[in-house]
């Protein structure tokens, strides 16, 4: 039978269906390649990258062995994640050889093929191999890319080795890859670590003279310091990059709190709030929501609580959207029983929930793996209306939703 392209819709669900449930993918791809019908390359480099995180790269193999026995065209990519799979599962020897077979499947070894070999390397510190590798790289006049900078970077800065790791931050400078904020960010990170504070101040200001603006990254390797119990020297490095920032400095310290709280940093948000507020800077409802999130994602729940209640207390009006901080994170840490104490806590201090409210509670319903109950109550707010067609139909069609109108 001739093999016949996948058509665009197919290959979508397939792609929807992998980031769902595996197995069930699977089987639609076996009964679509019994009818002749095979995925182009990128959908199963997609289904090979699910397959080793799931089940290992070796039943990643065999998959991709048995797509190509029935048809299937592999490319680059596929073998690429392969290869990705080899090395997160610390098999760098296979990974290597893997890496020198690939002619022999009629691909060439690209810049990608080469970073992940080198990342592996320097993982585990094999400086030497690492270098051999990057001297391949310009015999085969693969020229190393920002990710491969940036790679050998990060790995010299947690080794230590930030003398090294900032030579190549100034070569870079003459090249065509100049250094990012995440060329820098681990350097600063290991120096804080290393309580290295006016070497800090000197990349800052590196950074600032070359316009390349300090990230969520940044803030986060400042924040370092916290945790060494120097609180001031972080307040004065971030202190120091809100003057140079073209935004106001309340929007600057806005934004610090709340990449400093996605990252689970939330003490020293705390920490450099209060040296923030000396100041006069005002926290505004973005912010506690950012402070609420945080603690929720380091679990603490009832310290997210008692900032809701010390916001009341001190004659501030929370918002819906520091309500909802709280019930997502209540819902994502699976106490879908306190956030729904804060939707009627919402309800009886005359707050309006948003359709994000109803939202989150749903899906906090699903987590717990109430699949049932979470479709009920979507039928009741489809019924009631609070939910637009197009959320409704976004539930069901990702969680798997049954009997609930769209």
């Amino acid at each position: 039978m001739a093999i016949q392209p996948i058509q665009l819709p197919i290959i979508r669900l397939l792609e929807a269906l992998h980031a769902w449930n595996l197995n069930k993918s699977l089987q639609i791809l076996d009964r679509l390649m019994q009818k002749g019908l095979v995925p182009n390359a990128f959908t199963y480099s997609s289904l090979l990258e699910a397959t080793y995180k799931e089940r290992g790269v070796n039943e990643a193999m065999r998959l991709l062995d048995d797509i190509i026995a029935r048809g299937g065209q592999p490319n680059l990519v596929s073998y690429n994640v392969l290869l990705t799979g080899l090395c997160k599962e610390g098999r760098t020897e296979a990974a290597i050889q893997f890496f020198r077979d690939l002619p022999s499947k009629g691909f060439n070894p690209n810049v990608v093929s080469y970073n992940i070999i080198l990342r592996s390397l320097c993982y585990e510190g094999r400086w030497e191999e690492a270098n051999e590798l990057l001297a391949e790289m310009d015999d085969e006049e693969r020229s190393p890319s920002i990710v491969t900078y940036n790679t050998l970077i990060g790995s010299l800065a947690i080794h230590g080795r930030t003398e090294q790791a900032l030579q190549i931050v100034d070569e870079m400078m003459s090249g065509p890859f100049k250094p990012t904020a995440t060329s820098y960010n681990p350097i600063i990170a290991r120096l804080c670590e290393e309580g290295k504070v006016d070497i800090v101040v000197k990349c800052l200001d590196q950074m600032i003279y070359h316009r390349c603006n300090p990230n969520e990254g940044t803030f986060n390797a400042i924040a370092v310091l916290c945790k060494q119990g120097k609180v001031q020297e972080a307040f004065s490095l971030i202190q120091s990059l809100g003057n140079k920032q073209n935004s106001s400095i309340h929007e600057f310290y806005k934004g610090v709190i709340s990449c400093l709280c996605r990252k689970g940093n939330t003490y020293p948000a705390f920490q450099l709030l209060y040296e923030m507020t000396k100041y006069g800077f005002t926290p505004d409802s973005y912010t506690y929501s950012s402070l609420i999130r945080g603690l929720c994602i380091e679990g603490m729940l009832y310290e997210a609580m008692e900032i809701f209640r010390l916001l009341e207390e001190n004659h501030y009006s929370p918002d819906v959207d520091n309500l909802n901080a709280l019930i997502l994170g209540f819902c994502k840490s699976h106490r879908t029983d306190l956030s729904l104490e804060v939707f009627e806590m919402m309800i009886e201090k005359g707050y309006m929930p948003s359709e994000t409210t109803y939202a989150i509670i749903v899906e906090g319903i699903i987590h717990e793996e109430k699949k049932g109950l979470a479709a009920e109550v979507l039928r009741e707010l489809h019924r009631r209306q609070v939910m637009s067609q197009n959320t409704v139909e976004r539930l069901c069609m990702q969680y798997d939703l049954e009997g609930v109108p769209v």
